[in-house]
């Protein structure tokens, strides 16, 4: 497996695997195609960086995070649906530690409470519970004072 720093020209694979990505976790993001590459052309013009791992030109996967002065936030990792539980997020987590990332920053990422296959994942590799972010909606909160 390949990786290589996405361009602006990778922005409509990434907003179309993000999309995917979106319906696979169970997110409440809504957006379409076409405003989620938006969104990764704004990301990637500031404070992101994308890495699109490959095998033989083939895309396996995908890494979006942000570095910054002592931590390293991994917003999104996206492994093709075909070719997942194959050892390919994993691998891809190493080369990100190995030879993108540097070893002196604490590394974390967000992960849905109802997501359990990326929670095992995660722990799996190393990440440890930090925190919980707890919410009440707008529309859940009106219902709640009634």
């Amino acid at each position: 497996m390949t990786s290589r720093k996405a361009t602006a020209d990778d922005c409509p694979l990434l907003a179309q695997l993000n999309h995917q990505l979106v319906r696979d976790e169970g997110h409440r993001n809504r957006m379409s195609v076409p405003e989620l590459e938006q969104r990764m052309r704004d990301w990637l013009a500031a404070e992101y960086t994308a890495i699109v791992f490959e095998d033989a030109g083939q895309v396996l996967a995908y890494a979006l995070f942000r570095e910054q002065a002592d931590e390293i936030y991994l917003r999104q990792l996206f492994v093709v649906r075909n070719r997942r539980r194959q050892g390919v997020g994993r691998r891809a987590v190493e080369i990100l530690r190995s030879a993108i990332w540097p070893k002196t920053k604490r590394l974390t990422v967000d992960v849905l409470v109802t997501n359990k296959d990326a929670i095992a994942f995660w722990r799996a590799i190393g990440y440890a519970d930090y925190s919980l972010t707890l919410e009440i909606l707008p529309q859940q909160f009106t219902k709640e004072l009634h």
